[in-house]
């Protein structure tokens, strides 16, 4: 497995020259190519997350720096981040595994994330380890809500491994 503590702060520096509106500094490193979601978080609540279920990018860094300034000025749910509100940002990056095709009893909400479209194009993607879910229906019935599916319209299910990783280096499976 490849060195990814080096992710939130490749992330948090894009985040910061697109504030200062400068080009971001140059990576220092590659890491190969992985789809990946960047969460920012203030006093522990959610303030941006955003990412892709497929690699744009050959580099896994230049990815997380992409994924990071979309999470801070492009989520939908909340306004642009303002420049004071950067250092009391946490920033998380997690790194997902390849999309495979899933059954209910093969969801672990703990352990896999989850997708799942409908055959109007609506589609809904929950990490894993969402406080407060616990199993898989309720994982599916986040999903399909987040969403908009409702809960008796048939979906396709794909599951993923993810690791993520926070500013103090740490991951979790």
């Amino acid at each position: 497995m490849h060195d990814l503590s080096v992710l939130p702060a490749a992330a948090r520096e894009a985040i910061r020259a697109r504030l200062l509106g400068r080009p971001p500094s140059p990576p220092r490193i590659t890491l190969p190519p992985a789809a990946v979601f960047v969460t920012l978080r203030i006093k522990g609540e959610l303030r941006g997350c955003m990412g892709a279920l497929e690699p744009h990018h050959e580099d896994l860094v230049r990815e997380t720096m992409e994924r990071a300034v979309v999470a801070a000025f492009g989520d939908p749910r909340f306004p642009p981040l303002e420049p004071d509100e950067l250092e009391a940002c946490a920033i998380d990056v997690t790194v997902l595994g390849p999309l495979e095709p899933a059954r209910v009893e093969d969801l672990d909400p703990a352990r896999y994330g989850v997708e799942v479209r409908d055959d109007a194009g609506r589609r809904g993607v929950l990490l894993p380890g969402i406080p407060g879910i616990e199993t898989a229906a309720q994982q599916l019935a986040a999903v399909r809500r987040k969403a908009g599916i409702p809960a008796n319209a048939p979906v396709r299910i794909r599951r993923f491994s993810a690791v993520r990783v926070d500013e103090e280096g740490s991951g979790e499976p």
